[in-house]
């Protein structure tokens, strides 16, 4: 009973905080937090792009490689099935970042995404390297650390939105546990790849 109760707790967690969907989230938390009210039109047209190449794209991807059977699961892909996968993302991430409206009109959601596309660089790299970083680790590390990094520059008072994200890491980490999708290690190697680039990224350009 215990392990069904946590089952349904738990679980729900590495759907709703699939990396697929962290870029929109961050999205999401930088317009909230910004109110670029005045760019609305851009907001809309930013928000589009976005959903097409870091959500439209890589589901219909998925959807293309499970039907070639090159893929199983949507939340628990071995090694082989990743690569192809991640490199795809790559693509479309460095086509967000050179062929959108991101870094003249919203340059602090553009970090985020060089830092997304850092992340992704690196664990396409793990993964030729035969090791399984955590992907929902890097997922939600990185928007929390996005969080923490663009609320201390516009100088805003997030402390709930923190604890929140904070909570939910623990929440996606023990599911990932839980479902024996992976190792301890895998999720702090998670942990690191997706927040040392957000710190790089935007101490580098400051």
């Amino acid at each position: 009973m215990l392990n069904l109760k946590t089952k349904y707790l738990l679980i729900p967690f590495s759907y709703i905080f699939h990396p697929i969907f962290i870029s929109i989230y961050g999205a999401l938390l930088y317009f909230l937090f910004t109110k670029n009210i005045s760019l609305l039109a851009e907001v809309y047209l930013s928000f589009i792009q976005i959903f097409i190449l870091t959500i439209l794209l890589p589901i219909s991807f998925y959807m293309l490689l499970k039907a070639l059977k090159k893929v199983k699961s949507f939340t628990e892909a071995t090694l082989e099935e990743r690569k192809l996968p991640i490199f795809i993302q790559v693509l479309l991430l460095y086509c967000l970042l050179n062929f959108t409206i991101l870094e003249t009109h919203f340059p602090e959601l553009y970090k985020f995404f060089q830092a997304g596309f850092i992340s992704a660089f690196l664990v396409f790299v793990s993964v030729m390297l035969r090791f399984k970083a955590s992907l929902h680790m890097i997922g939600i590390t990185s928007l929390f650390v996005f969080t923490v990094m663009l609320t201390s520059y516009l100088e805003i008072d997030a402390t709930y939105t923190m604890a929140y994200l904070i909570m939910c890491m623990g929440f996606v980490a023990s599911s990932r546990l839980f479902m024996k999708a992976h190792s301890p290690i895998e999720l702090i190697v998670g942990i690191l790849i997706g927040a040392l680039p957000q710190v790089f990224v935007w101490f580098y350009s400051m």
